[in-house]
């Protein structure tokens, strides 16, 4: 009996002193920190490694992050500026910089972080209408984090940044905001719409102003060509009929030429042929019958004798055709209308007897 006893007094001693042992050393992981009380007193922080404490005399308290923390709170009904009730999500990162004060400064830190964000958020936003609460998001997180970070100073934290990760109007609002939306770009779309028409049409005018400018400037351009090139024909005739000296007998071989395409007209049922067609008869007759010399330009070429018998031949022809003409016109007793026309001045030369062949 005595040796069971002493293994199990043996047994109860080891168990004892590895639980001693247990307790008089703690391992505290990188970034972590655990506070350790003495008889009820704060006494030191173990930092991370291998820690010796003094068993049942030393507390340990849990492990405290001091890696930087997210954490995202519920959202929370704001009141803006305008009486609109809006909800805001929040998300907060944080840091624990003093382990001790974060233990015993506060209670719970998370919580108070919370409370505080929520009482700051609606300090801020209640003095923001709608609008300037939808846009000004980077000003909303400024202040939070600047009134966070001071607050929470004493607590042994430290506040990095404050993002606000929603805000919700309510349904009404949103329908609101979608119509006001949709109209503002309908008038854009009709504004730009006007523009590139109203652009359109000042281009087409200017395209039409630009191409009525070249036309004008063709045209003038053209009939200024035009012009010349008659005032240079005009001109190459008159220096040609210069050159050549016409006499007065050629002038009347030209009148005699154009004198028949006078009644070939088929409204021409009425003509007066002046008392010169006689003259100017008698006097190309003279002028084919007698010997003509022949002009500068007719001495250079070999054709004069040719050209002399062909234009008495068209003398003939238009004496015969004007003939023809004078008779037709006449009536039987010798007053017509061309009689009419011829017999005044027949009567201002006197008595002059008539040429032959007119009127017989």
């Amino acid at each position: 009996m005595e040796g069971v006893a002493l293994l199990i007094a043996g047994l109860v001693v080891a168990l004892f002193v590895v639980i001693t042992v247990m307790r008089a050393v703690r391992i505290v992981p990188q970034a972590r920190a655990r506070n350790v009380e003495r008889l009820g007193r704060y006494q030191r922080t173990l930092q991370p490694g291998l820690n010796f404490v003094i068993p049942y005399i030393d507390r340990v308290y849990p492990v405290i992050d001091l890696r930087e923390q997210v954490v995202s709170f519920k959202p929370q009904p704001v009141i803006t500026e305008d009486n609109l009730v809006v909800e805001i999500d929040t998300v907060l990162y944080f840091q624990v910089t003093d382990p001790r004060a974060a233990a015993y400064e506060i209670a719970s830190y998370l919580q108070a972080v919370e409370q505080l964000t929520v009482t700051t958020l609606r300090n801020v936003v209640g003095s923001m209408d709608l609008e300037r609460t939808l846009t000004s998001r980077d000003t909303i997180n400024s202040l939070l984090r600047g009134v966070l970070d001071d607050a929470t100073g004493k607590w042994g934290l430290r506040v990095n940044r404050v993002e606000i990760k929603a805000i919700d109007p309510p349904k009404t609002i949103k329908d609101a905001m979608e119509k006001q939306m949709r109209a503002e770009r309908d008038k854009r779309a009709a504004i730009l719409s006007a523009e590139g028409h109203r652009q359109s049409q000042i281009l087409t005018a200017q395209g039409d102003k630009q191409g009525a400018i070249l036309r004008a400037e063709g045209n003038r351009a053209a009939a200024i060509l035009q012009a010349e090139g008659q005032s240079r024909a005009i001109d190459e005739v008159f220096q040609a009929v210069h050159r050549n000296d016409p006499d007065p007998k050629l002038l009347a071989y030209q009148y005699l030429q154009v004198l028949p395409q006078l009644a070939q007209g088929e409204g021409n049922t009425f003509w007066v042929i002046p008392s010169e067609v006689t003259s100017a008869l008698q006097g190309v007759s003279r002028a084919f019958t007698e010997a003509v010399p022949p002009s500068p330009a007719t001495r250079d070429r070999g054709a004069s004798d040719a050209l002399a018998a062909r234009a008495a031949e068209d003398v003939a022809q238009a004496a015969e055709a004007a003939a023809e003409a004078v008779a037709d016109a006449a009536e039987p007793d010798g007053i017509g209308p061309l009689a009419a026309a011829a017999e005044p001045e027949v009567r201002s030369n006197g008595d002059q007897p008539r040429p032959s062949g007119v009127g017989d």
